[in-house]
């Protein structure tokens, strides 16, 4: 269950460490080579956001 100071805490938590963070890529693998998910185009990319995720 969230409290109210849960979003609070977490955004206060974002603006401190700001500085620290960094830019994320994903890669993921397209026929048969991995490319970063950023370089497909809009139709991909939603593409990719559709997909559904399994874990082994």
């Amino acid at each position: 269950m969230q409290t109210k100071t849960e979003p609070t805490q977490s955004k206060s938590l974002l603006e401190k460490y700001e500085e620290k963070r960094s830019k994320c890529l994903v890669y993921t693998r397209v026929m048969g080579y991995h490319r970063p998910v950023e370089s497909f185009n809009i139709g991909k990319k939603g593409e990719h956001k559709q997909r559904t995720h399994f874990v082994e």
